[in-house]
């Protein structure tokens, strides 16, 4: 009985930390398995958590420089020192790790640390750290793996001048330039934080705009602001080649007439998104298929082609987000001990963590277009809202899209202070289909960043905007 279980988790971040709780505290004996040292993957280590930390502490920094003086606050002698504000982070990382010892101990979950691969169904050899193995038995096993920085072909990362997120979020000097390859949601965040210390940024992307993926006015508005930041920008571009010659990186590319420029700069940072990480799971062994872009194929319950296999989080299609892997884990441990559970990925929130923050949820407008759907746009400036006036963060809009027939939410985008808390109370609105008469009859407590939601929601719907 020592290595056999109900339920065997790989992979201890969001989704399977969650899933592996979840499931003890529904009365199941759980086997967490890790390959790192420290539990949490890549959002507590190397992801999510540490770069929110370095933005937080970036923006103190810029604000010092840029905002102090107007509140009457005097800041003779400003300096960064680099090393502790790369130990902040890493202070932060393990008081997080921590938490999650403790919650395995708390739930009786027991952690075995090597890497974990198929021998079949039921059984899973772990490899240990000093070439220990250890055979585990479990009735069903979810597959929570995550994913791994994605890279370009013919780029090497040679995690020194030319590095992912991960080398990026401990780097040992402050860069005088970088390049940033990728202006989605990885590549934006890390901008914020370089170019508030000062850094010469500038970002490379292949589409037309930043954040490619998200309502397009977003990415727009997102552009506008980074340019108080310095942050250049050099869109419709196909980066051709990457080389470190020593002290710098040159990045050779080309724009849609085949002209190529270079740029040099201290590093380049390769942030073009992430792939599924199955590498040593040796899935087949068990018959769990893959799909051809690496990641496990799962039905609408998460149940791979093994009936007592499930795959969870970044290795499975869908977004690639922290909190999604979470409901995911929930939602597949509820599912294996019994209970009734519900997934609907159209409830998941899209966040973006620069300043102004981004936070979308529901259909854009371009996706309204295109299945010819009729909408009304209900949009208010956060320049107009009296709480945005005190605290100086004037950038940004919230805008809301409106079926005109019954007044059900269909999608909300905003950009501006605070927009990822206040992006939940959307979440909410499409969930359960209120309508925006519903939405407008709350009472919003002023004066807060959320108004902008119920000014918004006032100007789709007809009625005239109320002066905040």
């Amino acid at each position: 009985m020592e290595n056999k279980y109900d339920i065997a988790v790989i992979g201890s971040g969001p989704g399977g930390y969650v899933a592996a709780i979840r499931a003890a505290q529904l009365g199941k004996r759980v086997a967490l398995i890790e390959k790192h040292k420290t539990l949490g993957g890549t959002c507590t280590n190397v992801g999510c958590i540490p770069t929110k930390a370095l933005l937080d502490s970036s923006e103190h920094y810029h604000l010092a420089q840029t905002d102090f003086a107007v509140h009457g606050i005097e800041t003779d002698n400003l300096r960064l020192d680099f090393n502790q504000f790369i130990q902040r982070k890493d202070d932060v990382v393990t008081q997080n790790g921590a938490g999650l010892n403790f919650l395995m101990k708390k739930n009786k979950i027991t952690v075995h640390s090597g890497t974990a691969s198929f021998i079949d169904a039921h059984h899973l050899l772990i490899k240990g750290a000093e070439n220990t193995d250890v055979i585990v038995e479990a009735a069903h096993i979810i597959i929570a793996t995550g994913s791994k920085p994605a890279t370009l072909p013919g780029v090497t990362i040679d995690k020194k001048r030319i590095i992912t997120s991960t080398e990026a979020l401990s780097l040992t000097e402050q860069p005088k330039s970088m390049l940033i390859i990728g202006g989605g949601v990885i590549g934006v965040e890390f901008a914020t934080i370089f170019a508030r210390l000062k850094t010469k940024v500038t970002i490379i992307e292949y589409a037309d705009s930043l954040l490619p993926t998200m309502d397009r006015e977003l990415g727009k508005a997102l552009q506008k602001s980074f340019g108080k930041l310095d942050i250049k920008l050099e869109l419709n571009k196909r980066v051709q080649s990457v080389q470190n010659s020593g002290n710098e990186v040159k990045v050779v590319f080309e724009n849609e007439g085949s002209e190529q420029q270079e740029l040099n700069a201290d590093y380049c940072l390769v942030a073009i998104g992430r792939r599924a990480y199955t590498d040593q799971l040796n899935p087949g062994a068990a018959g769990v298929e893959v799909l051809q872009n690496g990641k496990i194929k799962v039905d609408g319950k998460l149940q791979t082609s093994v009936p007592n296999i499930y795959a969870i989080g970044d290795v499975i299609n869908g977004p690639m987000l922290a909190h999604k892997a979470e409901e995911d884990g929930k939602y597949v441990a509820e599912l294996i001990c019994g209970e009734q559970s519900h997934l609907d990925y159209k409830l998941i929130p899209g966040v973006v963590y620069t300043w102004p923050e981004v936070a979308s949820i529901g259909q854009t407008e371009e996706e309204l277009k295109a299945k010819n759907t009729l909408y009304t746009i209900g949009k208010f400036p956060f320049s107009a809202s009296g709480r945005a006036r005190a605290s100086r963060d004037l950038d940004g809009f919230a805008k809301v899209l409106i079926d005109p027939k019954y007044g059900e939410v269909l999608g909300v985008h905003v950009i501006g202070a605070r927009a990822a808390d206040i992006i939940s109370q959307a979440t909410i609105a499409i969930k359960n289909e209120i309508t925006v008469k519903e939405l407008n009859d709350m009472i919003y407590p002023h004066p807060t960043f959320s108004e902008v939601l119920k000014e918004a929601y006032l100007i789709g719907s007809g009625k005239p905007s109320i002066n905040i």
